[in-house]
């Protein structure tokens, strides 16, 4: 199984690119962000998934191994192809898509071609579990896991949860509102009253 490709960009289309290792050229699908960073001619190393069909084998290249990871994950899940999940990762990068799917917003999701609101709230309802504290796991203190100390963000209780309604309420998305207010009660702490959530939170979305 190929696991990694390194060479020279040799021609690309909307969803492809051609990576010529070595004089041998590797046809990879890959996502508009992972497209975005290449420039023809140029140098490129590719994490590789590879995927073997009854007729052929398809190789989908990655930036990141973060990237290949979430395709794993959204792959997994029924009713989610190649095709959208690599439309996923071209609208939503690592973090939107962790904030997107802790925050239950079928609207960001619902960004990427052929993904409707259905397979949205299924895709979040699969995954929730898995991702729903990436984000706020970084609010914990430290040692808080190891102790296993719930996150800092649930601990946060009814407050978090004022604070992003709050922001959605004034017009920001609802994963968008999310980070803002991880990111407060973080600056705050687990103690921080809805108000100072808010003014923080709104603070950090004027950046």
């Amino acid at each position: 199984m190929i696991a990694k490709l390194t060479g020279s960009v040799d021609s690309s289309g909307a969803d492809w690119v051609v990576l010529d290792v070595n004089g041998v050229g590797y046809l990879l699908t890959c996502s508009g962000r992972t497209l975005a960073r290449l420039e023809r001619g140029g140098r490129a190393a590719l994490v590789v998934e590879t995927f073997v069909r009854d007729d052929r084998i398809v190789l989908y290249g990655f930036a990141d191994a973060g990237e290949r990871d979430w395709f794993r994950m959204l792959t997994a899940i029924q009713g989610v192809g190649a095709r959208s999940a690599l439309a996923i990762l071209s609208v939503l990068d690592a973090d939107q898509l962790s904030h997107a799917i802790a925050a239950q917003d079928k609207t960001a999701l619902s960004r990427a071609d052929g993904v409707g609101p259905k397979l949205a709230a299924r895709i979040i309802n699969e995954l929730k579990d898995k991702v729903g504290t990436i984000a706020a796991g970084a609010a914990a203190p430290a040692g808080a896991a190891a102790k296993g100390a719930p996150p800092a963000a649930a601990a946060g209780g009814g407050a978090m949860a004022d604070a992003v309604s709050a922001l959605v309420n004034l017009g920001y998305g609802r994963s968008e509102a999310y980070g803002a207010a991880v990111a407060a009660l973080r600056t705050a702490g687990d103690d921080a009253a809805v108000g100072d959530l808010i003014r923080i939170a709104l603070k950090e979305l004027s950046q």
